[in-house]
């Protein structure tokens, strides 16, 4: 069986990488539409099968549609479609079909092939189907889907893909039917000015027919209760017959509108109450923060610039007791300048992202854009991790510049890159379409030694070339006794505690994300995402800074390394949360899915605390050298 080699997959991935700077990238409805004439042969392609139901998830694996252990039929010669990096890296991998499709021309029963199904792959298949395993189809870059009942009455939802097979879900010794037989109706719009014809719509009805009358009316109006199933025999071959039938409807829905059946949000009223909900109540306490720090420190200032302007001398007290000791060089100064740096590259990623995303420039319709822009920008965004670590670490008093320049360009890459062989390895062993191909992985480590690594360096070389920063006051020679801290005010209660409020501010859209991630369902509300965004950054500021003052006013000074954990502790909410989603949401049962969900959560989760961590850490450093800037001291 064909398959594409590591150098044409490295190819195609590159070619992907190379896209993403083409006016074909961002989709804009209306530009490019795909013009038939009736009887044109409209292909159909096929891409790999992703587990999950819309109610249940059981695995995490996708496997290749033309993996010998499912037995599909396939065309005179496989061919691969050019994929884009981020389309490789989620696991997608489509193929043409032999299915033999064309404009508005109806078909009642077409013979596909006729397979013979081993004992072992009935064995797979069956295994499979009781893991909600399911087809996923491409008509004209619009992905193939059923209609299933929605939650409240007198409604129907429109699902992407279609069931490998029917099973009963409370007897999982129970054989499985194995779907053969697809009825295939797409939805066609005439576009009157140019008198060609576009696919607008494509639903698939699978069905388990033992014995479909080929060529006759009987075999697309069969229904599938009043007909034998086909079952795999576990024991021995079994002889299976795959068809299908074309049906043509002329509807009146645009091509410019054809995806918005697909971007549906589920449960509007839901989401619009727990957003809106979750936005009034993070605004609500932020404010309060806000006035009360604001009003606080406002006194605070008023009162210490009087005592100095007075002839008798006043002892300091308060946050202005340890002005000698808060500018003085905190434990690691080199790691922590290499983590702000990199925080500082994932927050310009995660934010141009996002605006690009909510702009309406990065569509479904273009598979894997997405993570491409996302890696690209990560990329390019090396010069400012270079630059804020080269910095910091001078500010910091750093004399090894040549091992910072390093470590910024390799430490957190290397951890991020290292999680990702290791899980892939775990692909590899479930034979996973979702493993990353070997060229693709040197296309990518390409990306990081040849793009990432030098615009690092380049902006470290730059952060070293300017003026120090200096500090607007000078730290004492001996450090300061740090007296007995009350329970709140310790370390690590401290940041768990200013972790919940920015956890606070996503965790219903985390919901919706993870429901996207893990279900295969099109994550297209950016414009909520970019609220909730603008949402966490400011909380995460105003937290930080809050319990930094009060680690000021309690005399511990000890506020650099803290002010990074405070907000990154959010981090630890998320991978909690992602826990509880896994045992409350998700029936995974195989080890190799929970390492590879667990695994990938735990990716996800560093890189928002380093992400998180760099926000809180920029607002305490800025407002620290406002506070003390803003003092008479001798």
């Amino acid at each position: 069986m064909a398959r594409s080699s590591s150098r044409r997959i490295t190819k195609l991935a590159l070619l992907g990488l190379a896209s993403v700077f083409s006016a074909q990238a961002f989709y804009l409805p209306g530009v490019a539409p795909h013009e038939y004439a009736a009887g044109d042969n409209v292909p159909l392609m096929v891409n790999a099968l992703t587990p999950g139901s819309d109610s249940e998830l059981k695995s995490v694996i996708p496997y290749d549609y033309y993996d010998p252990q499912f037995g599909f039929c396939e065309p005179q010669q496989e061919k691969a479609q050019a994929e884009s990096l981020g389309s490789i890296l989620f696991g997608d991998r489509i193929w043409n079909s032999p299915y033999q499709i064309n404009m508005t021309v109806t078909l009642d029963c077409a013979r596909l092939c006729t397979q013979t199904v081993s004992k072992d792959q009935a064995q797979f298949i069956n295994a499979r189907i009781r893991e909600n395993y399911a087809i996923n189809w491409l008509v004209d870059g619009l992905p193939a889907g059923h209609v299933r009942p929605g939650r409240e009455p007198d409604t129907e939802v429109y699902s992407i893909g279609f069931p490998l097979g029917q099973h009963d879900g409370g007897q999982a010794k129970t054989t499985p039917s194995l779907n053969n037989h697809y009825e295939i109706e797409i939805d066609y719009h005439h576009n009157v000015q140019k008198e060609s014809l576009r696919v607008v719509g494509i639903v698939v009805r699978p069905m388990s027919i033992a014995n479909p009358v080929i060529g006759q009316a009987e075999c697309g109006t069969l229904d599938a209760e009043q007909s034998t199933a086909v079952y795999l025999d576990e024991t021995k071959p079994t002889q299976v017959t795959y068809t299908y039938s074309v049906k043509w409807n002329e509807v009146a829905t645009a091509w410019a509108t054809r995806w918005d059946k697909y971007l549906l949000v589920g449960e509007p009223r839901i989401h619009w109450f727990s957003l809106v909900n979750s936005i009034i109540i993070v605004l609500f306490l932020t404010g309060m923060v806000a006035m009360i720090l604001l009003r606080a420190l406002h006194k605070d200032i008023s009162r210490y610039n009087q005592l100095e302007a007075q002839e008798d001398i006043q002892e300091d007290f308060g946050w202005k007791l340890v002005h000698g000791d808060v500018f003085r060089t905190p434990a690691h100064p080199m790691l922590l300048s290499i983590i702000v740096g990199n925080g500082s590259q994932m927050f310009l990623m995660a934010s141009v992202t996002i605006i690009f995303a909510a702009l309406g420039f990065l569509s479904p319709s273009n598979r894997g854009s997405l993570a491409t822009v996302m890696i690209v920008f990560y990329m390019f965004f090396g010069v400012v991790a270079g630059f804020v670590s080269a910095r910091m670490y001078k500010m910091l008093g750093g004399e090894a510049w040549k091992s910072n320049v390093i470590s910024t360009a390799f430490l957190f890459p290397s951890i991020i890159f290292g999680s990702f062989v290791g899980l892939n390895f775990f692909l590899i062993s479930a034979n996973s379409s979702g493993a990353v191909p070997f060229g693709t992985m040197l296309g990518i480590v390409a990306l990081w030694f040849l793009v990432s690594t030098p615009l690092s360096v380049i902006g470290s070389y730059l952060g070293f070339q300017r003026p120090r920063i200096e500090h607007p006051v000078r730290a004492n020679q001996i450090p300061r006794q740090i007296p007995d801290q009350v329970f709140y005010l310790r370390p690590i209660p401290s940041m768990l505690i200013g972790g919940v409020l920015p956890f606070g501010a996503i965790f219903i859209e985390l919901y919706f994300i993870l429901n996207s991630i893990w279900f295969h369902k099109i994550y297209y509300v950016f414009g909520f995402l970019f609220l909730v965004f603008g949402i966490l950054v400011l909380t995460c500021a105003e937290v930080t800074i809050l319990m930094c003052y009060f680690h000021l006013c309690a005399e511990d000074y000890h506020w650099w390394w803290r002010a990074f954990f405070t907000s990154g502790a959010s981090a630890f909410y998320i991978f909690a949360y992602s826990v509880m989603y896994y045992f409350s949401t998700l029936q995974i049962g195989s080890f190799t899915s929970m390492v590879l969900y667990f695994g990938w959560t735990a990716i996800m989760s560093l890189m928002f605390f380093v992400l998180s961590g760099a926000i809180g850490f920029f607002s305490t450093f800025m407002f620290v050298r406002k506070i003390y800037g803003s003092i008479k001291i001798d």
